[in-house]
């Protein structure tokens, strides 16, 4: 099953943060199973950068393959826009 692709936007700074923390990730880990170097990791979580829409694919099918999902604003599954486990 391939992994949704959300919209430029969606997997925001602190959206990444939460999902980091919801897996018990840090960003290092994130770097790793994302392909995305550390370095631009820290730069998208402390807002010093605008990350291609690559990136932030690469970064969203990580959280994906771990297990978690990102709701938009509108999705109103599971309590609204945010990071949930998968069921």
């Amino acid at each position: 099953m391939a992994a949704t692709v959300y919209p430029a936007g969606v997997i925001d700074r602190d959206t990444i943060k939460a999902a980091r923390a919801l897996l018990g990730w840090n960003a290092e880990r994130l770097a790793s199973e994302s392909k995305v170097s550390l370095g631009a990791i820290k730069d998208i979580e402390r807002g010093a950068t605008n990350p291609k829409l690559d990136t932030l694919k690469a970064i969203q099918e990580a959280f994906d393959r771990g297990g978690v999902v990102i709701l938009e604003p509108g999705d109103m599954r599971l309590g609204g826009r945010g990071v949930r486990f998968k069921d």
